[in-house]
């Protein structure tokens, strides 16, 4: 993964609050490589969310530019998919028609009603939920919910995955379950990911790279390190892999030690 996709270059944020100006972000430098699933780590308030926003086109930088495939990032794009905590389906519609309402905003155009379903029928079984097409977001489990707002991002074929926190509010079996399937998933589809997530597990077990965010206000990138570990992942063989390990404590040394403890990291 050499390949520069994401540039992120001299970023920074700034709100205007009822107090006055609050610094978010300050000299954010970043890179990501085609195919790389970075993991955004750090306590809350360091700004993780703020970025991944910028990332989406959601909000645009006080300073700065970010750049993906070369191109400025000037507001949101098909090419790069968000994944939120709260997985936003329309309670009314189906699993299928939730999917099929953003295959059909991106490839509506160009494509005629077969290979629409084809497309939405593809990303659900991606996920293993073709048996719950016709369920409704009220008829199934969160874990579930998750998985049809992660096919639905998908289903676009993004060439960036943007995930804030996907699993954050999933029980501890039900995100472990849902992690190993994203690992499937991105070794199938070899998208550029980035994550933001609390878990320390959580973000070694997935990805090649873990910046780490100061506290906020006025937050920056602390520390980036390179997770290397092969790939097919295994969360069991990697319970006592000393490599594995080595990353765990760089990054809960960072929060802990380095950032101090300001709230409880998983």
């Amino acid at each position: 993964m050499t390949t520069k996709y994401i540039e992120i270059q001299n970023v920074e944020q700034t709100f205007k609050t009822k107090k006055g100006l609050f610094p978010a972000l300050r000299d954010i430098h970043l890179t990501v490589a085609k195919g790389e699933f970075v993991a955004l780590i750090g306590h809350s308030g360091c700004g993780k969310s703020t970025l991944l926003n910028l990332l989406a086109g959601l909000t645009e930088p006080t300073q700065g530019v970010l750049l993906c495939a070369n191109k400025e990032i000037a507001g949101p794009g098909p090419e790069r998919a968000v994944v939120f905590q709260n997985h936003s389906l329309l309670p009314w519609l189906t699993c299928f028609e939730n999917i099929h309402l953003a295959v059909e905003r991106v490839f509506g155009a160009t494509e005629n009603r077969a290979q629409l379903k084809a497309r939405t029928d593809a990303a659900l079984a991606l996920v293993g939920l073709t048996a719950a097409a016709q369920k409704r977001p009220g008829e199934i489990s969160g874990g579930m919910k998750q998985r049809v707002g992660i096919a639905r991002a998908l289903s676009m074929e993004p060439k960036v995955l943007l995930m804030d926190e996907p699993f954050g509010a999933l029980d501890a079996l039900t995100r472990a379950k849902l992690q190993d399937e994203l690992l499937d998933i991105v070794a199938k589809t070899q998208a550029t990911v980035v994550m933001v997530t609390h878990d320390v597990d959580e973000a070694v077990l997935l990805s090649d790279k873990i910046v780490m965010m100061t506290n906020g206000p006025a937050a920056t990138i602390g520390e980036v390190l390179s997770v290397d570990l092969p790939r097919p992942r295994n969360r069991v063989a990697l319970a006592d892999d000393a490599r594995y390990q080595h990353c765990r404590k760089a990054v809960i040394d960072f929060l802990y030690t380095r950032q101090g403890h300001v709230e409880k990291v998983a």
